[in-house]
């Protein structure tokens, strides 16, 4: 089954550091966990107020996840599970 999504979260370019937020806007819609390669997960801190949700989709673009939508909370816990 291919489904066709429509992305609406951005990364920032990485500027060769990351001292500010990377994620300009975020995305809630559910994406397929098998078109997800890798999830990276930043706290908040100085460099940025907000929790950032950042998924590696296996054609190299990079999704800005909304930390709040319930579907990304279940792909978190997953992955600290491990």
């Amino acid at each position: 089954c291919n489904l066709l999504f429509v992305f609406t979260g951005r990364t920032l370019m990485k500027m060769g550091n990351e001292l500010r937020c990377q994620c300009i806007s975020t995305h809630s819609k559910f994406i397929h966990p098998k078109s997800i390669q890798d999830v990276k997960l930043t706290p908040s801190g100085p460099h940025c107020k907000n929790v950032e949700i950042i998924a590696t989709l296996k054609d190299g673009r990079e999704v800005c996840l909304d930390p709040t939508a319930p579907w990304v909370q279940l792909i978190v816990k997953a992955l600290m599970a491990k």
